[in-house]
């Protein structure tokens, strides 16, 4: 299990992660030899029943074979309404009715064109990818139109975002908590809380986010470096992250305990 002990390591994983992402949304959706195109009548006639030709759907304009899947895909299935369309923003709202089984993703937010990327990757690991939709995604000619290109701009930017948040959460993991009725609250540090296995415990401190109400707890380190502390940069105060202009100690509770109580 890695720990924090190689936090170079896990920021690389991130970077890494992120870039492959990148490639792969550009593969996904670049020129790609031996795909067929659909007009969305044509694709309308693949919903897996007597006669259709076959069982297909789309997402954000990308075509695959859910044959395999068919239980799920054919009619009277639960998703059936799926089939035979791109219905991409049906992905994100469950919203299973004519109105929603459509391709307009125009007003999705950040997070959730990302759940869009999930789905995404799932249909590519999982079924054939056959073609594309000529439509609101990919012109006459197989390529990407602007508003697909606008999509594939939030996804990368939402991968962004998510590396900078795992960044941000292995610098400071939250803190455990806990509250009762009896007893009050309770925060706490060890080496897995907030979900981020590492080498040293911390002490709870407020982090105040630009544009949060809000502070929340987190686990700061209290010995060696800054964690933006560079090699050739002045000596450092061997206190960990304390310093950091966005940390707030909580009162009453010892600087550094590993375990702030405020009972009732």
């Amino acid at each position: 299990m890695l720990r924090l002990g190689g936090r170079g390591l896990l920021r690389g994983l991130a970077v890494a992660a992120a870039a492959v992402m990148v490639a792969r949304l550009m593969g996904w959706w670049g020129p790609r030899a031996g795909f067929r195109l659909f007009v969305p009548e044509e694709l309308a006639r693949y919903r897996g029943g007597p006669g259709d030709p076959g069982l297909y759907l789309a997402l954000l304009g990308r075509v695959y074979d859910v044959s395999s899947g068919r239980r799920h895909y054919e009619p009277g299935a639960h998703y059936s309404g799926f089939a035979g369309r791109d219905a991409s923003r049906a992905f994100v709202t469950g919203d299973y009715s004519e109105a929603g089984l459509v391709d307009d993703v125009s007003d999705l937010s950040f997070s959730e064109m990302l759940t869009l990327h999930t789905w995404l990757s799932f249909y590519e690991k999982n079924y054939v990818f056959v073609g594309r939709v000529i439509g609101r995604f990919y012109r006459a000619d197989g390529l990407p139109t602007p508003e697909l290109m606008q999509v594939e701009a939030m996804i990368s930017k939402g991968l962004e975002a998510n590396k900078q948040e795992l960044k941000e959460k292995q610098k400071f993991p939250p803190c455990n908590a806990e509250w009762s009725s009896t007893r009050g609250s309770r925060f706490w540090c060890s080496q897995e809380s907030g979900g981020v296995s590492r080498d040293w415990i911390g002490v709870p401190r407020k982090l105040y986010k630009p544009g949060a109400k809000e502070p929340h707890c987190v686990c700061v380190r209290t010995t060696g470096p800054p964690s933006d502390h560079m090699p050739d940069s002045a000596p450092h105060r061997n206190r960990g992250d304390l310093d950091h202009p966005s940390l707030e100690e909580y009162t009453g509770c010892p600087p550094l305990a590993i375990t702030c109580s405020f009972p009732l």
